[in-house]
C-alpha cells in the first residue's frame, strides 16, 4: 500500500509514482486494459490511425466512449474511486464488476460474463500485444493478479492532471489533431499532430496505419525497461535532420537514441516550481524544433490569438 495519509482527490500537487513501487498492479491494469480496448477495436467503425481503438480519461477513470452493438451502444468505464468496471448500454441496462485482485483469466470471464449478460457477444483475439515475451493468452493467464487501489488510483490522478495539460496544448492547434487518448498497447496517453503530408510507408501495416502521414507526437508514460521511471516523450516521424541535437526545455530534458524521443522524466516536471509550465514548455520547445526542422507551415496550422 502507499506509505501515509491518503492523497485527497483534489490536491492539485503531481504526486510521485515510483515505478518499480507499483510494477506489479501496472503489469495486471496494462493487461485488463487491453481486453476492454480490443472489445472496442472489435466493434467501433475503423478511424484512421487506429483512433477508434483508444481509450479517454474521464473524471472518475478511463472509458471506451460509446460502442455501437446492433441497434444499441454500450460503453465500459474503468472508475478508480470507487474501483469499479461498469459496462452500461444505451437501454438502461449496466453490469459493474469490482476492481480488486484477480487473475487477468478471471477478469477476462468476468467481463465476458458481464457482456453476455448485456445480451452482446463479441469475440477478440485473446492474446497480449505490445508487452515483452512470454506472451500468455488472457483466458489462461493466472500469473497478473495484482491490484492495490491506492496505486491504481494515483496513476489515474496523475494522468488526469497531465491529461488537462496535453487538452491545453492541442488546443493551440487547428490543424489536424488526434484527440488526447489512451493507448493500451503501450499503457501511454499521447497527442498527435498532423501537417497534412503523407509519409514513406512502412513495411509493417499497425504502424503504416499510424504513421501514414508526417506527425510530431508527444505523450506520457509510467516507464518499463531502459525508462525505470515515468517519463514524458515528443517525436517526430519521420525525424527530420538535426531534430536530435535541437535545444529543448527545461534543461533536465534529453534526446533518446534508443527511443529516438526527446524525454522528460516525471519527477523532474513534478518537482518543478510549476510543473503544468515545465510539462507545456517541454511539449511547446520539442513541437516547434521539430517543425521548424521539417518545415511545416506553421503559420496555417497554428493559433495565433
Amino acid at each position: 500500500m502507499i506509505a501515509g495519509s491518503q492523497m485527497s482527490l483534489a490536491e492539485s500537487s503531481w504526486p510521485p509514482l515510483p515505478l518499480a513501487a507499483w510494477a506489479d498492479t501496472y503489469a495486471t491494469l496494462h493487461l485488463w486494459t487491453q481486453i476492454v480496448g480490443k472489445i472496442r477495436l472489435a466493434l467501433a467503425p475503423p478511424v484512421n490511425h487506429w483512433w477508434h481503438t483508444t481509450l479517454y480519461v474521464t473524471a472518475r477513470g478511463l472509458t471506451t466512449s460509446p460502442i455501437p452493438y446492433r441497434d444499441r451502444s454500450f460503453e465500459i468505464t474503468f472508475d478508480f474511486i470507487d474501483h469499479q468496471l461498469r459496462i452500461e448500454t444505451s437501454d438502461g441496462a449496466r453490469q459493474a464488476i469490482a476492481l480488486a485482485p484477480m487473475t487477468v483469466q478471471d477478469f477476462y470471464s468476468r467481463v465476458r460474463q458481464a457482456l453476455g449478460n448485456l445480451h452482446i457477444d463479441v469475440h477478440i483475439w485473446p492474446m497480449p500485444v505490445e508487452i515483452p515475451p512470454p506472451l500468455v493468452r488472457f483466458d489462461q493467464d493466472r500469473q497478473h493478479a495484482s491490484y492495490e487501489a491506492e496505486w491504481a488510483r494515483r496513476w489515474w490522478q496523475v494522468m488526469r492532471q497531465i491529461d488537462l495539460v496535453l487538452q491545453e496544448f492541442r488546443g493551440r492547434f487547428i490543424g489536424k489533431s488526434s484527440p488526447v487518448h489512451f493507448f493500451w498497447g503501450g499503457f501511454d496517453l499521447a497527442v498527435t499532430r498532423f501537417n497534412g503530408r503523407r509519409a514513406p510507408d512502412r513495411s509493417d501495416p499497425i504502424q503504416r496505419e499510424g504513421y501514414s502521414h508526417e506527425v510530431i507526437s508527444a505523450g506520457f508514460w509510467p516507464g518499463g525497461g531502459a525508462v525505470t521511471g515515468p517519463a514524458f516523450y515528443a517525436y517526430a516521424a519521420p525525424e527530420p535532420p538535426g531534430f536530435k541535437t535541437a535545444s529543448i526545455l527545461p534543461a533536465a530534458a534529453s534526446y533518446r537514441a534508443d527511443l529516438a524521443e526527446f524525454v522528460l522524466m516525471y519527477d523532474d516536471a513534478r518537482t518543478a516550481p510549476s510543473p503544468h509550465d515545465t510539462l507545456m514548455d517541454f511539449l511547446q520547445s520539442s513541437y516547434e524544433a521539430a517543425a521548424n526542422l521539417a518545415k511545416w507551415n506553421r503559420s496555417e496550422l497554428e493559433r495565433t490569438a
